[in-house]
């Protein structure tokens, strides 16, 4: 039985991007195992089979099957990928189940645009659902939403202090267990909206923890699509927040992949804007403006960074005395406004200005999550270092390995790799040297 074109592309990308080979290393490699010599498979042939345009024949076949690694026989035996179909909810169960498998690759809608992998909202999804349920199926209530949203809250809670890959496993397994037969129940339209709206916090919540618990490929992968079903979720559920928050997700992710997807983060925060244009929240639009004014940076616009980042302050100032509410975006705070706002100014150069801003998030302000008090500790002892202050980036990063104990968060693992990297020069200073072994045993465990 010949194996399935996708399968194959997906281990050959696998293999590609954990070894960091292009289409000519892929090519040479290919040839070598297949005993053609270095020269025996064209980098037009290797191109089109990363792309999926080729699958290979029988005579490359086993040679793929020794590249890989794998049995001959292998690749006839892996399993096919659960579908993802056109219906929000069965797409995004169906993520919730393979993502426990690293062979299995979901694939999202593809297309010429930035954002084709979002794919499309579907505005009857409820409605049908809702006429089409199945006079057997779980009757679900108002009951079963709480249960949901009180979950994301207390999963992300934790994930809060101790980091995305604490109880992501959690939040996957309550997703497909829980919330799964619940979506596939009968209620009403009402409910329904509902039910769509609080899986959609839990689907961005999955996004974020897959983010932050590791930057591989693969967890790159997977949070994007996550974050592209809570946006749909979101919409069909016609929940304008929840929807720009999810957008908002996905831009952060890619600010956080660097300049070679500045132009997909741009994209994403300008959507997340015209949701934000439908709120009145103040607290809410200064969240997304920030992300706007962020994107903007990295795409080298300060123009926009500039006039973005303003219009974030204004509207935060306005719930500065304000208690803070129960909406999706009520967590950001003032103190959360200034810690991003000074990443922003540092993106931009204004070093002074940025580390005045996070000395104020830290000392003025206050920031009660371990995982966020720590980011923001490794971001300052950075920009201490940078302006030539040694001993007050010793000071920062001294409470940032304090605070970092425990917390299993790519975000903190890269600035304590970050404070290793940079203290290596002052090594014949004995704090810099201490510091950067504890940086170095935190990394090890």
């Amino acid at each position: 039985m010949a194996p399935d074109t996708e399968r194959i592309t997906h281990l050959i990308r696998q293999v590609c991007l954990e070894r960091r080979w292009g289409p000519t290393k892929l090519a040479r490699e290919l040839s070598m195992a297949a005993g053609r010599g270095p020269r025996g498979m064209s980098r037009q042939y290797a191109r089109k089979l990363l792309a999926g345009e080729r699958k290979p024949g029988e005579l490359w076949l086993p040679a793929v099957a020794r590249v890989l690694e794998l049995p001959a026989d292998h690749l006839a035996r892996i399993p096919s990928p659960e579908p993802v179909t056109a219906d929000t909810v069965e797409s995004v169960l169906a993520l919730g189940r393979s993502d426990v498998d690293r062979r299995i690759f979901l694939k999202s809608a593809s297309g010429g645009t930035v954002l084709a992998f979002l794919g499309v909202p579907d505005a009857e999804a409820i409605t049908r659902r809702v006429r089409t349920a199945d006079a057997t199926a779980v009757r679900v209530g108002q009951g079963e939403v709480d249960a949901i949203r009180s979950m994301v809250t207390t999963l992300g809670d934790m994930a809060a202090e101790y980091g995305g890959g604490h109880v992501r496993h959690l939040a996957r397994t309550y997703l497909t267990d829980n919330a799964g037969p619940w979506l596939k129940g009968r209620y009403t339209a009402a409910t329904g909206r509902q039910l769509y709206a609080a899986t959609s916090q839990l689907a961005h919540l999955l996004g974020w923890m897959t983010q932050d618990e590791g930057d591989d490929q693969r967890h790159q992968d997977l949070a994007r699509t996550y974050y592209a079903h809570a946006w749909r979720l979101a919409d069909e559920a016609r929940e304008p927040e929840l929807a720009a928050t999810a957008l908002r997700g996905a831009s952060v992710q890619a600010i956080a992949r660097g300049p070679r997807h500045r132009a997909e983060a741009l994209a994403l925060a300008e959507k997340c804007m015209t949701y934000a244009h439908e709120l009145s929240d103040p607290r809410a639009i200064a969240y997304y403006q920030s992300t706007l004014a962020d994107a903007a940076a990295l795409d080298g616009d300060h123009r926009l960074a500039t006039a973005s980042l303003a219009a974030s302050q204004t509207q935060i100032e306005r719930t500065a005395t304000a208690p803070t509410g129960q909406s999706w975006a009520s967590h950001f705070t003032i103190g959360r406004w200034a810690y991003a706002s000074g990443m922003i100014l540092a993106k931009m150069g204004d070093l002074s200005a940025a580390r005045a801003h996070l000395h104020q998030a830290l000392e003025v302000y206050g920031l009660d999550r371990r995982r966020t008090r720590a980011s923001v500790l490794g971001d300052l002892g950075g920009i201490h270092l940078r302006q030539g202050d040694l001993d007050g980036a010793l000071a920062v990063w001294t409470d940032f390995l304090d605070c970092a104990e425990g917390i299993q968060s790519v975000k903190v693992r890269d600035a304590a790799e970050d404070l290793h990297v940079r203290l290596a020069r002052h090594e014949t200073v004995p704090a810099a040297r201490e510091l950067a072994q504890r940086a170095a045993a935190l990394l090890a465990r």
